[in-house]
C-alpha cells in the first residue's frame, strides 16, 4: 500500500485568528482559485517546493502542543486549499480525532475528495465565500461556483458548524448591497456560528514581485478597518 504524503507549505504552533481558542495550523499546498486579493500566491502550486510529511509524522508534532489547547483549541487545516489533498487531510483528521484534539477545515471549498467522510472528522469549517452571486465569484476567483455548491451541501447535509468568512474589497464588495447579499445567503444555511468580514490588506504584494506574477489590484489600498466593522454591524 503506497504511502501517503502531504505536501505542506508552513505550520504556525500557536495561531490565535484560525479557530477558536490556540492552534496549530497547518497550511498545505495547492489552490485552484486565483483571488484577486489572494495574499498567498506562492501556496497555489501543489507541487512547489515544501515540506513533504505523513500523517503520522504531522500528528507527532501537533500533540506537543496538546497541552495549550485546553478546552477550545485544537487545530486548524489551511492552504492554500486543504481540500486538494483529500487523502492526507482525512487521515490527519482520523488521527487528530483519535488523538482528542479539536479539528478544523480553513476552506474556500474547492477541491475534491469525499467531502462527506472528511467532514465526519472535521468539527468546523471555516468557510471562505469568495461571493454569493455567481458572476462575480467568477470575477474574483477564475471558476464557477460548482465545487463550492458542493462542499457546501455536504456541510449542510451533515450539519456541520461553520464559521463564514468574506473578504472586504475597497471598490469591489465594499458597500451595503455586497454585505446585505451575503447576510441573506447565510439566512438560508443552518448551524452557522459566526460571520465575519475580513478587511483586505496590501500585506502579500511583494511575493507577486518575488515570483513574478502580475498583481491585479494594483494601487488598491487597504480596506479601512472601521468602515469594514460599520458594515459588519449590518450582519447582526
Amino acid at each position: 500500500m503506497k504511502e501517503i504524503v502531504g505536501n505542506i507549505n508552513s505550520v504556525e504552533s500557536m495561531g490565535l485568528v484560525d479557530g477558536p481558542g490556540i492552534r496549530y495550523v497547518v497550511f498545505l499546498q495547492g489552490c485552484k482559485l486565483r483571488c484577486l486579493y489572494c495574499h498567498n500566491p506562492e501556496t497555489w502550486d501543489i507541487n512547489a517546493k515544501c515540506e513533504q510529511i505523513t500523517p503520522q509524522q504531522l500528528i507527532k508534532k501537533i500533540v506537543r502542543f496538546k497541552s495549550y489547547f485546553g478546552s477550545d483549541g485544537g487545530v486548524t487545516f489551511s492552504g492554500g486549499e486543504p481540500l486538494l489533498q483529500p487523502e492526507f487531510l482525512l487521515e490527519c483528521l482520523r488521527l487528530c480525532k483519535k488523538s482528542g484534539i479539536n479539528t478544523a477545515l480553513d476552506t474556500a471549498g474547492v477541491g475534491f475528495g469525499d467531502y462527506e467522510e472528511i467532514l465526519k472528522y472535521t468539527d468546523l469549517v471555516i468557510l471562505d465565500v469568495k461571493a454569493v452571486d455567481e458572476n462575480e465569484y467568477k470575477q474574483i476567483t477564475g471558476q464557477d461556483m460548482k465545487r463550492f455548491n458542493e462542499f457546501l451541501s455536504a456541510c449542510l447535509k451533515l450539519n456541520k458548524k461553520l464559521w463564514i468568512r468574506q473578504v472586504i474589497v475597497p471598490n469591489l464588495n465594499d458597500d451595503k448591497e455586497h454585505v446585505l447579499k451575503l447576510k441573506n445567503f447565510v439566512a438560508k444555511l443552518k448551524n452557522v456560528d459566526k460571520v465575519e468580514l475580513l478587511p483586505y490588506k496590501t500585506i502579500g504584494v511583494h511575493k507577486y514581485e518575488d515570483l513574478r506574477i502580475p498583481y491585479r489590484l494594483t494601487g488598491v489600498e487597504d480596506m479601512d478597518e472601521n468602515a469594514c466593522n460599520e458594515l459588519q454591524k449590518l450582519l447582526k
